[in-house]
């Protein structure tokens, strides 16, 4: 797992290439990353299921409870189809231009 902190906002990134291990790191390491934005990059991985994303929906939904942004960057998937309480977006420019939206709401009071 590699992670890489630029301002405000962690990316955290897989290197083994396993998706069971890696969700499993992040889930016991999620206090070391919880003060921050979060981007979970899975763009490594090939194909991804809407159950694997969904995974995912328990540490999202703590994370925007602390108004914090937790935004999945996946490639070759149905984006229409990833329920309004997860964030996945196909790059991560697009990733961390959703956390500064975020961020600006927050400071308006949104």
């Amino acid at each position: 797992m590699k992670v890489d902190q630029k301002g405000h906002t962690i990316v955290i990134r897989d290197t083994q290439g396993d998706f069971t291990s890696f969700l499993m790191k992040i889930t016991h390491q999620y206090k070391t990353f919880e003060k921050h934005n979060i981007i979970i990059d899975l763009l490594m991985y090939e194909s991804m299921s809407m159950s694997d994303i969904k995974l995912f929906l328990p540490l999202s939904k703590d994370h925007k409870k602390a108004k914090k942004s937790f935004v999945i960057v996946t490639s070759d998937f149905d984006y229409n189809a990833v329920p309004s309480k997860l964030t996945v977006v196909p790059s991560l420019l697009e990733a961390h231009d959703i956390i500064e939206m975020e961020e600006i709401e927050r400071d308006l009071g949104f």
